[in-house]
């Protein structure tokens, strides 16, 4: 027998609303799709979704990019705005330092693959919305999971669940360290959060989050193609008299601390208002193969929202007015780098970036027709003091007030069917990293990115709901696209790279064989997912190199994806996963391409359930097929280093209980 997919509701653009209602592209990932992997990382369940792809260039090394929006990201997450539980998470510099976050600190998460600036503000790379508590089904109880695995991996995780319907207290530690798989890739992370949602039983709800991170990564560098097809374990090595990343400990030590508030206020069935303020501050210590910097960076700010929803006779109508505001400081301190210690000061900067920007909405719905007309109005402000080696006049720069509109229609074939179409502005000024590289000179004379993205798509249920169809096809030109250089040393510069056509489409199947408890497999499902990627350089002339009609590096052409999902009445369960990526331009000329690689995934595991006990025993492979590929690689390197190559074939187990 087969089985009724269950429904998905997605809160992208406030609507709160059917997946099937939502003229939109998104990618759901929810706690069943991130628990068919090793469980200490979201990669692989985020690189299963089409138009995503996640990179990690080392241990805990994350790049994220939404349809390309990576290009111009040598590390972290750049041009996405990202919320956390509701509370912006893209500092006012533009960085998201989304390893600050665990595992366990993601329950689900909505990715919106085209601008979402209407709403959300600058950004023409997408939006990512993470929930780390789902209040809608919390319970009390407690979790404990441990997972251990090659290169000496432990993975551990503690969460208590006090409370009651009114006040709800989830808090939670995670602990992870691996050796890693190639010299100077070692890991440690610690974490703890604390989520309180209380309901005073009347219009108001109040929920309040705390996350601190502690964490330190060592970045083993870029290898040459020769040396990568010699021993990609290496970390790179000393040349040229600058020195490798062992003899100058190249890492990251980084701690985070984020707290929230939300307030949300229901006045009458028509009117609701929400209020958030936040506050973050992040600190860095950063020795590198060229330099040693000290980084702080604190960051606060607001968010209002005031909403109206009504029906009026066959239609439904809802208004949206809000704004937000960030303001963030940066603190740069740039020494020689002595054996991973601090030398003599090289550069001594402060950077202020201010964010303002207003938005409304308005959605109309009337019988099969749904129409979504929205704009933001971005104020984005700069400013910069050398104090060292010579102390300079600040130097303020505001960038051109942006509009940016969104306009989107949907029709609904039948009530599981719909198509869509949808029309957005995107805006990205340069992030703080782009404007004042560390330990390079600032390059002020950076202007932000913008440009149009045209999509139609269509998704729905057929063949009795067993079968979920999800299928775009998209088109974006982007002005000014900011594109990443690398000098001899390793060091990051930017320029801007004239203009970009990006154009694509992406398919996602899922598909349930069983849903019958009264067999021995009660549980069969199957997913598939496929992006295609066409990617050029429309006018771009960088010195005397003419790069006009090249493909964008870092960007593969072909992505797919296969999943497979089997469960038994006597708790055994089985996911298998396939993972293909085509081969990659690594820089502007394309004379030098990433081969393509395949990669095999596996999990077995047994659960068990006893009352209000379920425990959950697992083992794994990765990388099964033994590829040796580069996840991250470095684009338009300097002396061909462009290769961060992945762990080979490995394995894990673990042991998870939960009391409800």
């Amino acid at each position: 027998k087969g089985g009724t997919l269950s429904e998905v509701v997605v809160r992208a653009y406030e609507q709160h609303t059917n997946i099937i209602d939502a003229p939109v592209a998104i990618s759901i990932v929810r706690s069943e799709q991130l628990s068919r992997f090793n469980n200490t990382s979201i990669l692989p369940a985020i690189n299963n979704m089409p138009g995503l792809r996640m990179e990690e260039r080392s241990s805990d090394k994350f790049r994220f990019g939404i349809r390309g929006s990576s290009y111009n990201a040598p590390f972290g997450v750049r041009n996405i705005k990202t919320y956390y539980n509701g509370i912006p998470f893209t500092d006012a510099g533009g960085t998201t330092y989304l390893n600050q976050l665990g595992y366990y600190n993601i329950q689900s998460l909505e990715v919106i693959k085209e601008p979402g600036a209407s709403l959300y503000g600058a950004g023409t790379g997408g939006v990512m919305l993470i929930n780390s508590i789902t209040p809608e089904i919390w319970h009390t109880g407690g979790s404990i999971a441990y997972t251990t695995g090659s290169f000496n991996q432990q993975n551990i995780m503690g969460e208590v669940r006090i409370g009651d319907s009114s006040f709800q207290n989830t808090v939670r530690y995670q602990h992870l360290s691996s050796d890693g798989y190639r010299q100077q890739s070692a890991l440690r992370r610690d974490g703890i959060s604390w989520d309180a949602v209380l309901n005073n039983g009347g219009h108001g709800s109040l929920s309040a989050h705390f996350l601190y991170s502690d964490l330190y990564y060592q970045t083993p560098g870029a290898l040459t193609l020769a040396q990568y097809e010699q021993n990609p374990q290496q970390a790179r090595p000393t040349a040229n008299n600058i020195p490798g990343a062992i003899d100058n400990k190249a890492a990251i030590y980084q701690r985070s601390f984020l707290s929230g508030f939300t307030y949300q206020y229901t006045y009458n069935p028509h009117w609701q208002s929400t209020a958030t303020a936040f506050a973050t501050y992040t600190r860095l210590i950063n020795p590198t193969i060229r330099n040693y910097s000290r980084v702080a960076q604190p960051n606060l700010g607001a968010r209002k929202t005031l909403k109206y929803e009504n029906s009026i006779g066959a239609s439904t109508l809802q208004w949206l007015l809000g704004g937000e505001v960030q303001q963030g400081y940066s603190s740069e301190n740039t020494y020689q780098n002595i054996a991973g210690n601090p030398g003599n000061m090289q550069q001594q900067n402060e950077v202020s970036n201010n964010i303002l920007f207003g938005f409304t909405q308005l959605s109309w719905q009337l019988r099969r027709w749904s129409f979504t007309g929205g704009l933001s109005v971005n104020r984005y402000e700069t400013r910069l003091q050398q104090l060292f080696p010579t102390q300079r006049p600040e130097i303020k720069r505001i960038y051109p007030v942006q509009v940016s509109p969104r306009l989107a229609v949907l029709y609904k074939v039948n009530t599981n069917n719909a198509i869509y179409a949808s029309v957005a502005k995107g805006y990205t000024p340069p992030a703080t990293e782009q404007l004042v590289p560390t330990g390079s000179a600032a390059n002020l004379a950076l202007v932000p990115t913008e440009g149009w993205n045209y999509e139609v798509g269509t998704r729905g249920y057929i063949l009795d709901g067993r079968l979920y169809y999800d299928f775009a096809v998209f088109y974006m030109q982007l002005s000014n696209t900011i594109a990443q250089r690398r000098d001899a040393a390793g060091g990051d510069y930017y320029v801007n790279a004239g203009s970009t056509d990006q154009a694509g489409a992406e398919a996602l199947l899922r598909y349930r064989f069983i849903q019958d408890e009264s067999l021995f497999i009660n549980r069969f499902n199957m997913q598939a997912s496929y992006t295609y990627n066409r990617f050029r350089y429309q006018n771009f002339i960088q010195l005397n190199q003419d790069y006009s009609g090249k493909a964008l590096p870092g960007v593969p052409p072909h992505t797919a994806a296969l999943g497979i999902d089997i469960a038994t009445h006597i708790g055994l369960y089985l996911n298998l996963n396939g993972y293909y990526n085509d081969r990659i331009p690594l820089n502007d000329a394309n004379s030098t391409y990433a081969n393509a690689y395949t990669i095999a995934d596996a999990r077995l595991g047994y659960k068990w359930k006893y009352k209000r006990w379920v425990a959950d025993v697992f083992a794994g492979g990765n990388n099964l097929l033994n590829e040796t590929y580069s996840l991250g690689n470095d684009i338009n390197a300097a002396g061909a280093r462009y290769y961060n190559a992945a762990p080979g074939i490995n394995y894990y187990a673990g042991l998870a209980v939960h009391f409800n």
